[in-house]
Formats: C-alpha cells, sequence, structure tokens
C-alpha cells in the first residue's frame, strides 16, 4: 500500500509545485508595466492641448499645424516599427532577446494603430477627404527635412575635413613650367635674297643673280656695240 501512494504523492507535489508557481508568475508578469517601445508623444500631447483651449481658442491654422507635426512625428514611428520588426523577430527566434522587448514593441504596434486612426479622423474634420493625403504630405515633408539637414551639414563637414586634412592654398599648389629651349649662341638671320630686294625681274636661265652660272662658272658678257652690229647684218 505505502508503495503506491508514494508515487502518488510525488505526481501531485509535481504538479501542485507548478500550479502554485504558474499562478505566481502570471500575476507577476500582469502586474509588472511593459516599458514603452517609444518615447512620449509631445506631438499628440500639442495637439491635444491647443484642441482644449477655449480663451482664446486655437485658430484652425494653428491646429492644423500641430496636426501635421503629429502626423509627421506618427511616420517617423511607422518608418522605425518597420526597420525593426523584422531584426527584433529574428533576434527572439535566436534567443538574444527577451520577450519583453518583443511585447513593448507589439504593443507599441497597436498603439500606433490607433493613433493613425484618430488623426486620420481629426484631419476630416477639418477638410473631407483630407486624411487619405494627409500622411502623404507627412512624409514628403519628412523626406524635405532630412535632405535639408543634410545640405546644411555640407558646410560643417567641409570645415571639419580641412582641420583634419589642412586646407590647400595658392601657395602649396605646384608651379606649372613651360617647357622652353636652352639658351644659345644666336644664329644670324640670312639677309634677303637680291631678287627679292632688288629688282622684281626674274634672272637670266642658267645664270645667278650675279652673272654665276648654275655650275659655277662666271658667264661671258657681250659688248653693246656687238650687239647693234650684228642686229644691222
Amino acid at each position: 500500500m505505502a508503495s503506491v501512494l508514494v508515487p502518488v504523492f510525488y505526481v501531485f507535489v509535481l504538479f501542485g509545485g507548478l500550479f502554485v508557481f504558474g499562478h505566481f508568475y502570471r500575476k507577476r508578469s500582469a502586474s509588472q508595466q511593459i516599458e514603452p517601445y517609444f518615447p512620449r508623444h509631445h506631438e499628440r500631447d500639442t495637439y491635444v492641448t491647443l484642441l482644449q483651449r477655449t480663451n482664446p481658442p486655437a485658430s484652425d491654422a494653428l491646429l492644423k499645424a500641430a496636426l501635421v507635426r503629429r502626423a509627421i512625428a506618427d511616420v517617423q514611428r511607422i518608418l522605425r516599427i518597420r526597420e525593426d520588426k523584422p531584426a527584433l523577430q529574428n533576434l527572439l527566434q535566436k534567443g538574444s532577446i527577451g520577450d519583453d522587448l518583443w511585447n513593448s514593441l507589439l504593443a507599441a504596434e497597436k498603439e500606433l494603430e490607433a493613433e493613425i486612426v484618430e488623426v486620420h479622423a481629426e484631419a476630416n474634420t477639418f477638410v473631407e477627404g483630407w486624411g487619405q493625403v494627409l500622411f502623404g504630405t507627412a512624409s514628403e515633408m519628412l523626406a524635405n527635412e532630412k535632405t535639408r539637414a543634410i545640405v546644411e551639414q555640407i558646410p560643417l563637414e567641409r570645415a571639419r575635413n580641412e582641420v583634419k586634412y589642412g586646407k590647400r592654398t595658392s601657395g602649396d599648389q605646384k608651379p606649372v613650367t613651360l617647357l622652353s629651349t636652352p639658351t644659345g649662341p644666336t644664329v644670324p638671320k640670312p639677309s634677303a635674297s637680291p631678287k627679292s630686294s632688288t629688282s622684281l625681274v626674274p634672272p637670266t636661265p642658267g645664270a645667278g643673280a650675279d652673272g654665276i652660272s648654275s655650275e659655277g662658272e662666271a658667264s661671258p658678257r657681250i659688248p653693246r656695240s656687238a650687239k647693234k652690229s650684228k642686229k644691222r647684218k
């Protein structure tokens, strides 16, 4: 009889202990607050505060601007969740993070869904159909702000690089040397030819300008009187 009661008592104690542990664990988990994944939504608080003002009431232009800023903040959170959720899910499967961070992300996602519905309804109270294009406008404004921030950082980065690597001045640039021929003895230019300087009449064929033939011998000169006698004959 005793041999039968011992296993039954062991099973009863084991399952009783597991039941008590599970009860207290669930009670502690329920009482423990989940740490928010995102910080406090200041843009939403600003819009609600302006909406509740009665003396004097906020103008529609101011409320619309506050609502647009609220939508921009929501778009930033949407992009953040889209980037973080796959990575956190992969880390959770590997056991690198705990369930508290994953539960915090899921709670933030549900809260953001309710926030989008509320902003959509608030936008339609100003202009019918504005809620459908509000988040598209907020996305474009967010991209414009990022681009402007990058452009504004260019002078600072340039100054930082000049300090880090040194500023190149005009004196640091290497002078450009022009190729020049070496100076040597000046060769006198040949004088102009006599035919170009004295007369425009072409020289006699076979003779040079000074009566010298091309073979280097002096050509015989015939006197004028002999020429006249030949003509008379």
